[in-house]
Parts: C-alpha cells; sequence; structure tokens
C-alpha cells in the first residue's frame, strides 16, 4: 500500500479563477529523461494513470501554503496546486524542490522574483538590493507607505519583493497598531492612507500574508482598516456586524477547537471578498485568486473535518427527527445541513460520493420529508434546497428511496407527494417555489437518467411506481379545475385546502366555500382564471408534455382512462394565453406522436372543437395563438396524417375554408380527396367475390369490431383504455350490393352536410365542445351546431352542450362459443380487408 504522506490531491486553476480537481493520487520527485531534470509526477490511486508530469524548474517560484499546500505556476495563465493528506508528505516534497533550486527548506517562497527577461529586471528595479526597503512604521510615514503599497501593483516583480519584505520584518502587526492608535487619536487621514495600505496588501495576492492578516489576532482590525473608505462620508460598520449581529450558531456543540476557529475564519474571510471589497476592474482580476483559493480550501477542509465526525452527524439527525425538537431548533438544524450541503460542492468527486452516501446512511430523506411538510416557510425552503442538492447529485439513490417508502406507507406521505403538495402550496404570486420543484420532478422521472442492467429495470420500476402512486396527486388541480362534477371537486378542497386559499380561489372572491353541483362552464372557469392558478396548471401541463414525450407507454394509458386531453382542451377558454397555449402544446406533442392509437382517441372524441373554436374567436388577429394553431394543422398537412386529415375536412372544413391567409386548409382538404380518389380505385380493383353478400359488410360495422378488438385486447392486459362503441344496427344487416352501400352513405353525406354550421356573417362558424367523455368513449354525438348570433367584438360566444345518447344494440340467441367463432371470423375479415385496401370508411383515411 503506498505511503499515505504522498497522498495528493491535483488542481489546477481555470479560467474563472476556480479550482479544478484534477484527480487524488501519490506524488513522488524522479529524474525524468524527457524533461531533463529532476520533476514531480503524480500516479492516480484509482488506476495508476499518469496525473501530473511536471520538471522542477530552477526559476519557477513555489510557494508552500497552510502547512499542506504547494502552489506555482508552469505558464503565464496555468497555475498548479498540490494539496497533501498529510504535513509531513508537504515537508518532504517541499525539500526536494528546495534541493533542485539550492534554497533553505524553511522558506515560503523559492524565488525572490518571477520569470521575465533580463531586460524587464533592470527596467522594474534598478536598485541591487534584493528587497524593498520599507519606510519605518510611523504615523508621519503612513502617506509614504500607502504610495509605496500603490506603485508597486502594477508590476510583478515589485509586488514579490514587497511581500517578501513585509512577511520578513513582521510589518503588517505593526500597521495594525498605528491603526488602533488613529482611531483612537481620530485621526482620519492615517486611516485612510490605512485603506489603502491594507487594501493593496491584500491585492498583493500572497497567501503567507493572507495567514497573517486572517490569523484570530490581526482579522478585525484588518476589517477596521477597510471601513475608512476615502470615498466614503462616514466609514462602515462592518466590525460591528461581525461581533455583535452576525451570530455563530453551534446546533451541536462543536468540541474541535480547530475546526471551530477554521469556521470563523472562512465566514469572515468571505465576508471580507463579498462584501466589503469592491468589485475588482478589469485589471484587477487576478489580484485576488489567491484569496479565492484561501476560501476554497478552507471549505474543504471543513466538510472533510465534519464528515469525519459520525457521533456529530449523528446526533444532528437524531435532533433533526425527533417529535420533541421545537420549531427554532430545527430551523437551525435545516439551515445547518444547507450551508453543510452548499460546501460539500466544493469536493472532488469521489469524496462528494463518499459525502452524500453518509447523508443517505444517517436519513435525510426521510428527515426532509418531515421538514418539507412544516407550515415554516424559511424550512421548506431550505430543506428543497437540500432536497435539490440530493437530486442533482444521484436521482437513481432518491428513486430507490421513494419505491422502498411505498412498500410502508400510504401515498398521502410519501415523500414525491409530498413534494407535488408543497408545489401545489406554493404561496409565492410567481410560484418561485413551485417552479425549482417542477425542475426536481422533471429531473426525477426523466429516462435518461435512469439505469438499465441486466437484473433491474429502474425505469420501468420506478414509471410504475409514479403513475400508480403519484400521478393522481401531480394532476389534480387539473382535474378539479375542468371538472363539473361536485365530489372531484369536495375531494380536491378536503386534501389541499391549505392551497386552495392561495391557488384555486376565483378572482373576484375570497371565498373558500365549495361550488355547486350546478356549476356551469363560465363560473368554473373563474377558478381557472385568476393568474396564479393559471400558472400553477401551466407548470403542471408542462410536466404532462414532457411525460408524453418520454413515457410513452404509461402516459397515454392515463390519458385515455382519465379522458385527459378532453379535460386539458377546456383551458382553451381561459383569457390567459400562455395557459391556452399551453394546452394547445399538450395536444400538439400528442399529435407529434404520429400514433394511431392517439389519433382514434382524438377523432372519436371530437376533439379538435375547443381547438378551432379557439382560432374562430381568435378572429383575424395575427398573434401567438393563431400561429400555433395553423402550425398544428400544418404539422398534420405536411406529415399527411389521413385519419385526422379526413375527420377535420368531413366536419370542420366549411367551417375554415373561407381562411385564405394560409394555404394550410386548401391542402388538407386536397390531401383528403387524394386519398378518397385512391381507396375507390382500390375499391374496383377487388376481385368480384369480395364484392358478394357472404363478404360485403359495412364500414361502421367494420370500425366497431376492429374497436371492440382493441378494446378486449386491453381488458386482457387488466386495463381498460377507451370504452367499446356502442352497435348502431344487427351485425348482419350490411348492405346487398356495393350500389346499396354507396346509397346509404351518400344519404349519410348529406345528412351530416345539413348538420354543419351555417355561416352567419364573416368567421361566424361557432362549434360547441362536450364536456364528457361520451364522445371520446364513443358515443356517436351531434356536437356541431350552427352559431345563431355573430361573435362580438372580444372574440368570445356563447357555448352550449349538445349530448346525444345511444342504444346499445346486441345479438341474443347465440351461445358464448358462437360468439367466439363470429368475433374470429370478424378479425380474420378485418385483417384480410386492411390487406386488400378495400375499407372505404372515411374514418381510415
Amino acid at each position: 500500500m503506498s505511503d499515505t504522506r504522498r497522498r495528493v490531491k491535483v488542481y489546477t486553476l481555470n479560467e474563472d479563477r476556480q479550482w479544478d480537481d484534477r484527480g487524488t493520487g501519490h506524488v513522488s520527485s524522479t529524474y525524468v529523461e524527457e524533461l531533463k531534470g529532476m520533476s514531480l509526477l503524480v500516479r492516480a490511486e484509482s488506476d495508476g494513470s499518469l496525473l501530473l508530469e511536471s520538471k522542477i524548474n530552477p526559476n519557477t517560484a513555489y510557494q508552500k501554503q497552510q502547512d499542506t499546500l504547494i502552489v506555482w505556476s508552469e505558464a503565464e495563465n496555468y497555475d498548479l496546486a498540490l494539496s497533501f493528506q498529510e504535513k509531513a508528505g508537504c515537508d518532504e516534497i517541499w525539500e526536494k524542490i528546495c534541493q533542485v533550486q539550492g534554497k533553505d527548506p524553511s522558506v515560503e517562497v523559492t524565488q525572490d522574483l518571477i520569470d521575465e527577461s533580463e531586460e524587464e529586471r533592470f527596467e522594474e528595479m534598478p536598485e541591487t538590493s534584493h528587497l524593498i526597503d520599507l519606510p519605518t512604521c510611523e504615523l508621519n510615514k503612513l502617506e509614504e507607505i500607502a504610495d509605496l503599497v500603490t506603485s508597486v501593483l502594477s508590476s510583478p516583480i515589485r509586488r514579490e519583493k514587497l511581500a517578501l519584505a513585509l512577511e520578513n520584518e513582521g510589518y503588517i502587526k505593526k500597521l495594525l497598531q498605528l491603526f488602533q492608535a488613529c482611531e483612537n487619536l481620530e485621526n482620519t487621514e492615517g486611516l485612510h492612507h490605512l485603506y489603502e495600505i491594507i487594501r493593496g496588501i491584500l491585492f498583493l495576492n500572497k497567501a503567507t500574508l493572507f495567514e497573517v492578516m486572517f490569523s484570530d489576532e490581526c482579522i478585525m482590525d484588518v476589517v477596521g482598516c477597510l471601513e475608512y473608505d476615502p470615498a466614503l462620508a462616514q466609514p462602515k460598520r462592518h466590525r460591528e456586524f461581525l461581533t455583535k449581529t452576525a451570530k455563530f450558531k453551534e446546533v451541536i456543540p462543536i468540541t474541535d477547537s480547530e475546526l471551530r476557529q477554521k469556521i470563523h475564519q472562512t465566514y469572515r474571510v468571505q465576508y471580507i471578498q463579498d462584501i466589503i471589497l469592491p468589485t475588482p476592474s478589469v485589471f484587477e482580476e487576478n489580484f485576488l485568486s489567491t484569496l479565492t483559493s484561501f476560501i476554497f480550501f478552507n471549505k474543504v477542509e471543513i466538510v472533510s473535518m465534519l464528515q469525519e465526525d459520525e457521533k456529530f452527524l449523528s446526533e444532528v439527525f437524531a435532533q433533526l427527527t425527533d417529535e420533541a425538537t421545537d420549531d427554532d431548533k430545527r430551523r437551525e438544524l435545516v439551515n445547518f445541513f444547507k450551508e453543510f450541503c452548499a460546501f460539500s460542492q466544493t469536493l472532488q468527486p469521489q469524496n462528494r460520493d463518499a459525502f452524500f452516501k453518509t447523508l443517505a446512511k444517517l436519513g435525510i430523506l426521510p428527515a426532509l420529508e418531515i421538514v418539507m411538510g412544516m407550515d415554516d416557510l424559511q424550512v421548506r425552503s431550505a430543506a428543497t434546497d437540500i432536497f435539490s442538492y440530493l437530486v442533482e447529485f444521484s436521482p437513481s439513490m432518491v428513486r430507490e428511496f421513494v419505491m422502498q417508502e411505498a412498500q410502508q406507507s400510504d401515498d398521502d406521505i410519501l415523500l414525491i407527494n409530498v413534494v407535488i403538495e408543497q408545489m401545489i402550496c406554493d404561496t409565492d404570486p410567481e410560484l418561485g417555489g413551485a417552479v425549482q420543484l417542477m425542475g426536481l420532478l422533471r429531473t426525477l422521472i426523466d429516462p435518461e437518467n435512469m439505469l438499465a442492467t441486466t437484473n433491474k429495470t429502474e425505469k420501468s420500476e420506478f414509471l410504475n411506481f409514479f403513475y400508480n402512486h403519484c400521478m393522481h396527486v401531480l394532476t389534480a388541480p387539473l382535474l378539479t379545475n375542468t371538472s363539473e362534477d361536485k365530489c372531484e371537486k369536495d375531494f380536491f378542497l378536503k386534501h389541499y385546502r391549505y392551497s386552495w386559499s392561495f391557488v384555486c380561489t376565483p378572482s373576484h372572491s375570497h371565498s373558500h366555500s365549495t361550488p355547486s353541483s350546478s356549476i356551469s362552464q363560465g363560473i368554473l372557469l373563474s377558478f381557472v382564471d385568476n393568474y396564479q392558478t393559471a400558472q400553477l396548471l401551466a407548470l403542471i401541463l408542462e410536466l404532462l408534455t414532457f411525460c408524453v414525450e418520454h413515457h410513452t407507454y404509461h402516459i397515454k394509458n392515463y390519458i385515455m382512462n382519465k379522458d385527459l386531453l378532453r379535460r386539458v382542451l377546456v383551458l382553451m377558454n381561459s383569457k390567459h394565453t400562455f395557459l391556452a397555449l399551453c394546452a394547445l402544446r399538450f395536444m400538439r406533442r400528442i399529435i407529434g406522436l404520429k400514433d394511431e392509437f392517439y389519433n382514434r382517441y382524438i377523432t372519436k372524441g371530437n376533439l379538435f372543437e375547443p381547438v378551432i373554436n379557439a382560432l374562430l374567436d381568435n378572429g383575424t388577429r395575427y398573434n401567438l395563438l393563431n400561429s400555433a394553431v395553423i402550425e398544428l394543422f400544418e404539422f398534420i398537412r405536411v406529415e399527411d396524417i389521413k385519419s385526422l386529415t379526413a375527420h377535420i375536412v368531413e366536419n370542420f372544413y366549411k367551417a375554415l375554408e373561407s381562411i385564405e391567409y394560409v394555404q394550410t386548409f386548401k391542402g388538407l382538404k386536397t390531401k383528403y380527396e387524394q386519398e378518397k380518389d385512391r381507396q375507390n380505385q382500390k375499391l374496383n380493383s377487388v376481385p368480384s367475390i369480395l364484392r358478394s353478400n357472404r363478404f360485403r359488410r359495412d364500414a361502421k360495422a367494420l370500425e366497431e369490431d376492429e374497436e371492440m378488438w382493441f378494446n378486449e385486447d386491453e381488458e386482457e392486459e387488466g386495463k381498460v383504455i377507451v370504452a367499446p362503441v356502442e352497435k348502431s344496427k344487427p351485425e348482419d344487416d350490411f348492405p346487398d350490393n356495393y350500389e346499396k352501400f354507396m346509397e346509404t352513405k351518400k344519404a349519410k353525406e348529406s345528412e351530416d352536410k345539413e348538420n354543419l354550421p351555417k355561416r352567419t356573417s364573416p368567421g361566424g362558424f361557432k362549434f360547441t365542445f362536450s364536456h364528457s367523455a361520451s364522445a371520446a368513449n364513443g358515443t356517436n354525438s351531434k356536437s356541431v351546431v350552427a352559431q345563431t348570433t355573430p361573435a362580438t367584438s372580444n372574440g368570445s360566444s356563447s357555448k352550449t352542450t349538445n349530448l346525444a345518447t345511444s342504444v346499445t344494440a346486441t345479438k341474443v340467441g347465440e351461445t358464448p362459443e358462437q360468439e367466439s367463432d363470429t368475433l374470429s371470423q370478424k378479425r380474420v375479415f378485418a385483417i384480410e380487408l386492411y390487406c386488400l385496401g378495400s375499407n372505404i370508411d372515411s374514418a381510415s383515411f
């Protein structure tokens, strides 16, 4: 096993001046023939690959920081760092470097000068002395000292020399003593000079100076100097904030004094960087890179020390989940974990993996389940942030937990359902929390990040779980706001009463009373049309649209079982255009799949009605809604989806033919007529035997048999997708010959034409949308009626519901065996007829 003293992490500084972890390995110093000199080699501990090969250049400035870091630059913008696990290993490699460069290992920086040309050295520093001579540290010399510090910032060489001089003479502590004297004497001019001096020393960007300035002894005086900015009329009170306002809360007492000191130091240095120091200019961006590194490595050390203290973390979790813990204490515990997880982002991947696994083992997910359901908004917000870290790190870990939880808990208290309810109950007018939670849900249900192995398929298992246990919670607001069923509304009110008062209250009222069972569609939409509810429904529709694209099988069953698309299209009536567009986008994704099951569902339910109504209501306005609807029909035309083309032309063309600014609808009519001619030509080529009485069948009856076959197959799987279509006449009542059949069909078409809407004014066609599942389930309802009054100026019009009934005709006198034989014959006949292309029913185009 390799010596742990030489175990290191390799870091490189990126363009954003942040340290990137390149891996963990073991370092050695050896002669490399190709590089012609002693070099530092780091080989990965995982596979032995070479992480670093760097020649120890005699002129390169190496810096030793915080006892376990060695930092150097190999090019103008390429900084490297080795972080050692043990101080002894750092000292050993440092001695090798100093030996090559001929330096005393006691120094912290191996070179006084950076690598520049000889001409630049003489230009920048004509003096022969290695160090800059500092003025004596006295009150009357402060202006001279400030000028010196400011003047060297433009020269890398002079910055290095000044840093060495300040370190060797203990100059910083003397300056801070002068600060105390100036403050006691209220010497404002001296305090302004000290501000410039301390700010300049920070811009020297030297870790050795930071260690002195940020020590417990000096840091508050450094902050005090930075309060006296000459540009301000009055000094800031940063020390007062750090000592009195900012309170360090130990949710669980920290016994390690070194850890406590490191936490204090990191907070104060972060405050200096983020609050006190002004935003650096373009020329000063690199001046504080070492300060950023100082904070970064401090955070890594804090997380590592906390993670190794299992007793501390166990106690935190015990109090977090204890019912006896008071609300204030629980709030502090949750905020601690939020900061803890934020700090963990500084860890290298393998260490971050171990960190989150430790949290999962200790029970972070059950704890989040408790705190996310609390009334305290701050606690819920912090818990959501923690949950986002966990989902981002490993969605599979979260999925595995909730599936195991489902075996022991009711649906109401499942973690994902708690998350969904928090999304529904978000009280923010802009739904900021709901948007964040929706993004997390999308990550969890995204098949792209689900694992698939030979023994276990996470995708099928989790999606089965989600649709059985969680989907009804997600769609509850949508189904409720588009329902006329009082029982369904009462159920939602009972289970989501908290959210109803904020989300589902009508815009003109703050009443929490349950809507009456006789509520009309217009009154119902008052629940949808307050802005916050519309936003929530838009989020839900966005997630459902994602499901249509990625969960083909599960979402298809859910849509058809719940008649979901019909409910969604009710939202086309919303006054909020963004919500109507979300509903339209949902339908567009479904049609985009070009799935005949979906197409049959749409045509049987006459689900284009609300879309065409919205287009007609929009009138001649050229806006996003108009373009989106036109694009939907253009897609159907371009992709030549025959069943939808036939349905649109046969039922809606009279209302759409006046739209001439695009050729979409005329194109659909042309496609329809071409397909009809082709089918007629095929029919004429069918052998005469297929036109005899023995084999001739009514096209409508054939379609009904196919529908029954489809439904029976679904029933065998235990799920009914679409209810069977009721027969309109006995099965053997076929036309005696082809001519008789065509006469019957022409009579039917003539009847349909009489029922088409009649134009009462330009753009005056109107359709009513039957708000029921009867059409989707196969009921032959007449839902197209003529509008009796012209559309009003705002494009709205009254919509009536005309529900038709149908009588189911069944055959009697047959035994079960005979019925089975008859059904088999039907299926064989349907297949034969389909293969010959002789099905002339327009619904099959």
